[in-house]
């Protein structure tokens, strides 16, 4: 690797995102959780993929929109996540590269295909995911380059890391690497009932291995098993130096030990789609955060990528938010 730095590096699960429209009705037959991530096998992904309507095909993953989004806003962005030798991963390869993201991690040498999530969107635009992770689960520590975790100010990792046993293995490997070179971790939650899964673990690492955490609002109270928000809140502030709690449509939270700041939502004229909201609020944050921008700037830039994301379909931005940025912040 060239001598580089970055702004941020983002380890997670390299997936494409397969969208079609539903009915109501669609989940309730296919018994599936509306507004939930469900990891499924290959035979329920190949029933899904078969049962749902005309599909499009868009890169996503959780911690590779917010690196693309990154690189968006004009920030420089690195991304570690396994792809297969298939078509799929082929789309995801080109897509990060495009966005002008470093992406080096070799490709499986398994036949393993590409993980794929079939996202079903209702008419009040909620996502519905079902997760193949598919080449994701052989993301190993050998994955993990130290140069580029060493040169990025800050690692992003998504909590979707925390299912398949070797990335979990990849995740802290980057988390000692990072904070031995004076570097900082952000982590996502992710999904409500990934934090569910593994509570502990999760509280363990948010209060010894995390500087940054993202969240909504049903994941924060997840995380430490309270249904009272504002306790929520308070607890995080005794938990980690800086958190970003999104809470939809009433915008966000940024919480220090010291401070919290209110953030308004953007205003978006029509919602289209909710998927990638959360991980481009992080992009959006994480980019004012790495130029120095103080936390107020930084909520504001996150809800503006946001709100972006949200009034298309796909979780990637169709926009160059450099260019909404100059015009609005």
């Amino acid at each position: 690797m060239p001598d580089k730095h970055f702004d941020v590096c983002g380890i997670g699960n390299a997936i494409v995102d397969v969208f079609s429209h539903c009915e109501e009705e669609f989940l309730t037959r296919m018994s599936l959780t509306k507004g939930a991530m469900m990891l499924v096998d290959p035979k329920r992904s190949g029933e899904l993929y078969d049962a749902m309507g005309p599909a499009v095909e868009v890169s996503g993953g959780a911690a590779a929109n917010t690196i693309a989004g990154i690189a968006s806003l004009g920030g420089t962005a690195a991304y570690i996540g396994k792809v297969g030798n298939d078509q799929l991963g082929g789309i995801f390869r080109h897509d990060i590269r495009a966005a002008g993201v470093h992406f080096e991690t070799a490709s499986v040498a398994s036949d393993t295909p590409t993980a794929r999530s079939m996202i079903f969107v209702t008419p009040d635009a909620e996502r519905t995911m079902n997760t193949y992770l598919g080449a994701c689960v052989e993301l190993t520590p050998d994955d993990v380059d130290p140069q580029v975790i060493q040169h990025a100010k800050v690692t992003y990792l998504e909590g979707y890391l925390w299912d398949p046993p070797l990335a979990k293995q990849a995740f802290l490997k980057a988390a000692d690497l990072a904070h031995q070179a004076g570097r900082q971790i952000a982590l996502t939650l992710s999904d409500s009932f990934c934090v569910i899964r593994y509570l502990k673990e999760f509280q363990d690492l948010v209060r010894e291995h995390v500087d940054i955490l993202f969240a909504n609002e049903g994941e924060i109270k997840a995380l430490w098993e309270t249904d009272n928000y504002e306790e929520a809140v308070q607890i995080t502030r005794g938990a980690c130096d800086l958190a970003a709690l999104t809470r939809s449509e009433k915008g966000s939270l940024i919480v220090t030990p010291e401070t919290v700041v209110e953030v308004p939502a953007w205003p978006v004229p029509r919602i289209v789609d909710l998927t990638g909201a959360g991980d481009l609020f992080a992009a959006g944050f994480l980019y004012g955060y790495t130029q120095g921008r103080n936390h107020a700037d930084c909520g504001r830039i996150g809800s503006l990528a946001a709100g972006e994301v949200i009034s298309h379909y796909g979780a990637r931005p169709e926009t160059p938010l450099s260019e909404l940025l100059l015009q609005s912040v």
